[in-house]
């Protein structure tokens, strides 16, 4: 059968989606036949609107419509968590057990992907210091994340602010018998009192 030119670039642009395989775009690009003109119309618009309203933060760099986003309006704490990209302050906040500032720095160190510190967010953090008791770093545990921490350990401890990095190891309701070495190893290394 001959491919419709239309449904296979509108499937190719939902191909480039993080996480969105051939089949998955092709679904959406069905989905989006399906749609009436004013469906069609209302996601064109927004898609756009988001596009044209949606800036990073004057101060933590998280996404935001305004020039500071409503976090850092509204928190005053002596912490500032530190997290690779926006989607992990909205992790973060479904804990509800966080209500210090945050810091986003848009990726991690990646020497494999040309990616260095004048790429990420971090001379930013570094203005923002004073009067902060500690910064928590919250990137993964993989190895861009880990350089990452240790890197801006090394920038922070000497300024005389405490950096801690979030616990690592076991996941609640996991068994141990399927978790990896490095996550085993992790989790006795930082053990905790009962």
């Amino acid at each position: 059968m001959k491919e419709i030119k239309s449904i296979a670039a509108l499937a190719s642009r939902f191909g480039t989606l993080p996480g969105v395989g051939r089949k998955t775009a092709l679904r959406y690009a069905y989905a989006v036949i399906d749609m009436s003109e004013q469906d069609v119309d209302a996601f064109c618009a927004a898609l756009r609107e988001v596009k044209s309203s949606v800036k990073l933060c004057a101060e933590c760099g998280n996404f935001t419509d305004d020039e500071v986003c409503e976090l850092c309006k509204t928190r005053h704490g002596k912490q500032i968590c530190v997290v690779a990209y926006p989607k992990d302050v909205i992790a973060i906040e479904k804990t509800g057990a966080f209500d210090g500032k945050y810091h986003v720095l848009h990726g991690t160190l990646s020497p494999m992907n040309n990616r260095t510190p004048d790429d990420l967010n971090i001379k930013s953090l570094l203005g923002r210091l004073n009067g902060i008791d500690e910064v928590i770093i919250a990137t993964n545990p993989d190895v861009e994340g880990e350089a990452t921490a240790v890197y801006l350990a090394r920038l922070i401890k000497p300024l005389g602010v405490k950096v801690t990095r979030i616990a690592q190891g076991i996941s609640m309701g996991s068994e141990l018998e399927y978790a990896d070495a490095v996550t085993l190893s992790q989790a006795l290394g930082r053990r905790t009192a009962l």
